[in-house]
């Protein structure tokens, strides 16, 4: 694999490293500070346009796709 060379190593984890009680009232602080701008983080797509969301992760132009659901 590609990716490993060079010392490269790939990590998993499930639902995250953190405690919980103790990260995410941390992540609410750093939000109200204007220090963690989620919503320039979170890029919205139709779900017709799921191709596109794709490219743009791929791409870094999206940092978090999320697909919009037709009503």
């Amino acid at each position: 694999m590609n990716i490993l060379q060079g010392g490269r190593m790939v990590r998993g984890c499930v639902q995250g490293d953190s405690i919980p009680d103790q990260f995410i009232p941390r992540l609410v602080e750093l939000h109200r500070a204007g220090k963690l701008p989620v919503e320039r983080l979170v890029t919205f797509y139709e779900l017709a346009d799921i191709n596109q969301a794709v490219a743009d992760s791929i791409a870094g132009k999206a940092i978090k796709p999320v697909l919009r659901m037709p009503k």
